[in-house]
């Protein structure tokens, strides 16, 4: 398996468990409805152990444009190698978020709220407040950036490294649930401009009966707030070491 199609569908499963989990818990008539943030928190972080599981062994299993953002940073990846990933996320993510609408379409269809139906493809603040709001996803995503350079010994997206094999994916699943369960509450915590851009996208191209607008003053928050702080993480690592 090609990289590019490693990064695409390990970041669609992502985004389909994680999406589907939002959509399990906020949609009406669901089994999970109204079962709260640490079953979605959990959720997210067993996402990612699964991806990283699928893309591990072919790509590094960034599944996040932020991740590929730290590696260019490092040296670690040129620039059409960067590229090629972060195509592959936004993909990915796309195909994840449209897969997770097909499935709960008709629990779409009866959802009132539109806020709701928006919230299963991409994140949105509690309070807008856009500085905080920036500070939050920069926050969140130099925490996973910089303990990801530390676990895995400086081989960012390689979980192999620290020599358990698909189950190096453990420490990162457990790292993105504590980042939800403690840093989420305030936007949602993106951590992943491809993991909230690319289902924004979808959501805006979906035929969903009164949905929510694309929201574009905030749009770019979940974007630049986590390639902020996944450059932020990499400065102090290099700093320190």
């Amino acid at each position: 398996m090609s990289a590019f199609i490693a990064e695409l569908i390990g970041t669609a499963i992502l985004i389909l468990l994680g999406g589907g989990v939002v959509a399990n818990v906020v949609l009406k008539g669901t089994k999970g409805h109204n079962s709260g943030w640490i079953v979605i928190c959990t959720a997210w972080a067993l996402a990612v152990f699964i991806g990283v599981c699928i893309a591990g062994p072919y790509s590094g299993a960034h599944l996040n444009p932020a991740v590929t953002i730290a590696n260019l940073a490092l040296g670690k990846m040129d620039w059409a190698t960067t590229l090629n990933y972060i195509l592959a996320q936004f993909l990915g993510a796309m195909i994840g978020a449209f897969l997770v609408w097909l499935m709960h379409k008709d629990h779409f269809d009866v959802t009132e709220d539109a806020g709701a139906k928006q919230a299963v493809f991409c994140t949105s603040p509690a309070i807008k407040n856009y500085p905080l709001n920036f500070l939050s996803e920069l926050i969140g995503t130099f925490v996973l950036i910089f303990a990801i350079l530390h676990f895995t010994d400086a081989s960012l997206g390689d979980t192999t490294t620290i020599g358990m094999g698909s189950l190096g994916g453990i420490p990162v699943a457990f790292l993105v649930w504590v980042i939800g369960l403690s840093l989420g509450g305030t936007t949602g915590y993106a951590i992943n401009p491809a993991r909230d851009l690319g289902p924004r996208i979808v959501h805006a191209l979906l035929p969903i009966k009164n949905k929510a607008g694309f929201n574009a003053p905030y749009a770019w928050v979940p974007v630049l707030g986590p390639i902020a702080g996944s450059l932020l993480a990499v400065l102090l690592y290099t700093i320190i070491h």
